[in-house]
């Protein structure tokens, strides 16, 4: 893929840490070497599934709800995930980034998913 699937901004690869939300972030790559943060992949909405580290996993409540598509103020929340497995030995990775939405395309493609299933209700 070589453009958003949010924005259709070009994509650009970059190293990041293993958390698919804040992973692209320089900062976490330390955050990463340092051993700030544990990783744990998640079903986090229909099947749909995350890994995040241990503060994006509880902040993720914090997304306002139209964000994912969805109305009457459904939020997804740590609460509502299903823990899939911890990642032991987490490592540097490359993905696909997007500059103007500020996210990795893991991400992205979640969100565009999440989206999608929001509107065939």
């Amino acid at each position: 893929m070589e453009k958003c699937p949010i924005c259709y901004h070009e994509l650009e690869v970059r190293d990041c840490a293993p958390c698919d939300d804040c992973g692209w972030d320089p900062r976490e790559i330390n955050h990463l070497k340092q051993g700030i943060h544990t990783y744990n992949t998640y079903e986090v909405y229909n099947g749909l599934q995350l890994t995040l580290c241990n503060f994006c996993d509880v902040d993720f409540g914090s997304y306002r709800p139209e964000y994912f598509g969805f109305t009457h103020g459904k939020r997804l929340g740590f609460r509502q995930f299903v823990f899939v497995k911890e990642l032991v030995d987490p490592q540097v990775v490359k993905d696909k980034y997007c500059p103007k939405c500020s996210m990795r395309l893991k991400f992205l493609t979640f969100l565009s998913a999440v989206r999608a299933l929001n509107t065939m209700k």
